[in-house]
């Protein structure tokens, strides 16, 4: 092999010493070609004055990040592009930089002449480049980047500064609509010096309708009404800039002081709607509150004699009192159980039926004792015992390792999502592997004794206890990791003490806010149909609540209160805010994050098919459930019911956490109308229906009591109008013509949507 072959770079290097001829980049043609003059040149202007103190961690990363190099579509994927990979969004500067200097003999660099080499002539669009033009042959990017080849190349400069954060400009700004604002991004580094570091920084906006922003950082505002939060990342360092576009016409500061105040709910949610110039729909009618508190606290639809005694009652405390009613009653505690059942129960395939059915009586027990909330997460997250008399350890069952412990427990309990910083740096956040594996840490030495899982039976007992060895190692360095919160201090381990009790102390502990707000927002959500946070369970910096004043107070509510659910439950559902119409009025029309109306929504997949079981008065069998059985009590998803997988109830194979969605599809409106069994069951002559009509013969009577059952309310007079109708044209069929139009009803957006 000739030394040409053996040494490209060091032959091209003598080469162009020797003759002065040009260097060709491989790929070159048309405006990409180099001629003799221009090679010459660049020669002699690289080798003069080789400029030093560019640092690759502080200079160049921003520059490959900004541009989209490190990002996921580009060399930032699992493994790279063209064979080139950078780490995802530039966290790994050790990794890049061997990747660039060191990969493939060097041939990315070529320190004969920098400015043919290919880190340059790539993303310049000199010659062709799979990703395009990324950054300009003559602006700042490229000459920087130059310049460190023309230095050497080197992986740090001594003395250099360590980024330690950015700031963004305007922290918050108020817009007219279509107005515009630019962002400046300041990077704060460790001798106390800044940089403008706006032209390298990337943004993205949270509610890109309300406020967009461009690659650049101008922000313009949109024609709707509400609030924007707009992420600025500058090297793993995040800013939020909050923009907020009220609606132009003012309303006076009387219409909000007067306005009801039963709790802090209402206080917080008015002075919010009072910025953005929105004022609040009117309250609801009895009956529509009647039914949204008793479907949202108890997962039921109210009883007929509920719902004539509510109405008939002319108290002004009525509906406190109702609220306080529902929170003690039983359905209250398998309502919010068969909720958590979602985001715990694991496949009864994988870790075994009776060990579901042991866990799922667990967390009823524990609801219906009405547990504070921080001694069931200690119980669930310290758990020990065997998975037949300890139905918590369940949880360690499923989920056998730290890792997959750590996202569980870090997402449920803490609204943050660490999955992304397993394998890396979390793109939108501040966490990390480091984050991660330190965390997980707590769950290292976990102890199992038994058979362990062996799907599709998995029949055998397992035991879970506190072992004394068991550590978890950082998956790119091999360094055995310390436990350690996310955030804050907590107390050091030792050898004689199971982390997990350390973990549970400092999660539950009141100086942690995000234990109490992250289920402070999940309630909410049930309630409010939405989440002051959206998702539920993810609560981060770059995105910011709706209101974040009213997610501090429900929080400290929450823990003012020993953690209690019901008091939780209660606060919110006795705010004005909870009794507002969901009919818009003129200012709130596009509103919805503020809470400025209740916003309509499917029914829950249990509750519409118990409220379809006490409309037939037909009770539907259960497999594996005793008679009685109710659709929020059945204990494990696959215990099979058409109807409530149609209506969204998860996949009984689907790891949790199982967020459902409130989605309405074509399937459920054609189970609804189709299913055989429905049908059998409202047409039945021991179902209530045909009780109604053996006991009421006056049209009058008859529609009261049929508006009673199904929509919870009275008929209006035109549906009076209609049920006389019905009764006067099939004085011989008259049990059939109620059932079909019970049948209409319950096929009606009103009984399957909460008002």
């Amino acid at each position: 092999m000739s030394i040409s072959h053996r040494y490209p770079l060091l032959f091209a290097c003598a080469l162009l010493a020797l003759s002065g001829r040009s260097v060709r980049a491989a790929g070159v043609a048309g405006e990409g070609r180099v001629t003799e003059d221009e090679t010459t040149a660049a020669a002699q202007k690289d080798v003069a004055n080789e400029p030093s103190g560019i640092d690759f961690d502080n200079d160049l990363q921003p520059i490959f990040t900004r541009f989209g190099c490190t990002s996921g579509p580009c060399h930032g994927k699992a493994r790279g592009q063209g064979g080139f990979q950078l780490s995802l969004l530039g966290f790994d500067s050790d990794f890049d930089y061997d990747a660039i200097v060191k990969e493939g003999r060097g041939r990315r660099l070529f320190p004969a002449v920098p400015r043919r080499s290919l880190l340059l002539t790539k993303p310049s669009g000199l010659v062709p480049h799979g990703g395009g033009r990324r950054f300009a042959p003559d602006g700042p990017e490229f000459q920087t980047i130059l310049n460190w080849i023309r230095s050497g190349a080197p992986r740090r400069i001594d003395g250099t500064p360590k980024l330690t954060g950015i700031s963004v400009s305007p922290p918050s700004v108020v817009l007219k609509p279509r107005a515009e604002q630019r962002l400046i991004v300041t990077a704060r580094y460790s001798d106390g010096s800044k940089k403008d570091v706006t032209r390298l920084a990337a943004f993205q906006s949270n509610e890109a309708p309300i406020a967009a922003v461009t690659e650049a950082g101008q922000v313009t505002a949109g024609s709707i009404t509400g609030e924007a939060a707009i992420m600025a990342r500058f090297m793993g360092q995040i800013a939020v800039c909050e923009v907020t576009i009220p609606r132009q016409q003012t309303v006076e500061g009387a219409v909000y002081a007067a306005l009801p105040r039963q709790n802090f709910v209402d206080e917080l949610v008015w002075d919010k709607l009072q910025r953005l110039n929105i004022t609040p729909s009117g309250v609801c009618d009895d009956a529509t509150f009647l039914r949204r508190a008793t479907t949202d606290i108890c997962g039921r639809l109210p009883h007929a004699d509920e719902v004539r005694k509510f109405l008939a009652d002319e108290s002004d405390d009525k509906r406190s009192r109702l609220v306080d009613r529902l929170v003690q009653e039983p359905d209250f505690a398998d309502h919010w159980a068969n909720k958590w059942m979602d985001l715990l129960r694991p496949n009864p395939y994988r870790v075994g039926i009776k060990t579901v059915l042991n866990y799922d009586q667990w967390i009823r027990q524990r609801f219906h004792q009405r547990m504070p909330w921080d001694q069931f997460v200690t119980e669930l997250v310290t758990a020990r015992g065997g998975t037949w008399r300890n139905g918590a350890v369940t949880l360690f069952r499923d989920r056998r390792t730290p890792d997959e412990v750590t996202t569980l427990v870090s997402q449920l309990f803490l609204g943050i999502r660490l999955d992304c910083a397993k394998c890396h740096h979390h793109p939108f956040e501040k966490w990390g592997q480091d984050d991660f594996y330190s965390f997980a840490a707590y769950f290292a030495k976990i102890g199992r004794k038994g058979r362990g899982v062996s799907p599709p039976i998995s029949g055998s007992e397992e035991f879970v206890y506190a072992g004394t060895k068991g550590s978890v190692t950082h998956p790119a360095t091999g360094e055995v990791m310390t436990p350690r919160p996310l955030y804050g201090e907590a107390p050091v381990t030792s050898d004689d003490t199971d982390p997990r009790d350390v973990l549970a102390k400092w999660m539950t502990s009141g100086d942690n806010t995000y234990f109490a707000q992250v289920m402070a927002n999940r309630v909410w959500a049930d309630l409010m149909s939405r989440g002051l946070v959206e998702p539920v369970d993810d609560l981060r910096a770059t995105n910011p609540p709706s209101n974040a004043a009213l997610l501090a107070a429900l929080g400290e509510h929450f823990a003012e209160h020993d953690y209690s659910l019901t008091e939780l439950v209660r606060v919110i559902a006795k705010s004005h805010v909870y009794q507002l119409s969901s009919l818009p009025n003129d200012t709130n029309t596009a509103d919805t994050r503020n809470y400025s109306r209740h916003y309509r929504h499917r029914l829950r997949a249990e509750v519409l098919r118990d409220g379809f079981t006490y409309v037939s008065g037909v009770e539907p069998a259960f497999d594996a459930m005793p008679p009685g059985t109710s659709a929020r009590q059945i204990w494990t998803h696959r215990t099979q019911s058409y109807f409530l997988d149609a209506f969204g109830r998860p996949d009984p194979n689907q790891d949790p956490p199982c967020e459902r969605t409130r989605d309405s599809t074509v399937v459920q409106s054609l189970h609804l109308m189709n299913s055989q069994q429905l049908h059998s069951e409202l047409l039945s002559k021991d179902g209530r229906v045909s009780q109604l009509v053996s006991h009421f013969k006056d049209a009058g009577q008859l529609a009261d009591e049929v508006y009673h059952l199904v929509y919870a309310r009275p008929p209006s007079a035109e549906e009076r109008v209609l049920v006389r109708s019905v009764v006067e044209e099939n004085p011989q069929q008259l049990s059939e013509a109620v059932q079909d139009l019970v049948w209409a009803m319950v096929n009606s957006p009103e009984f399957v949507f909460q008002n």
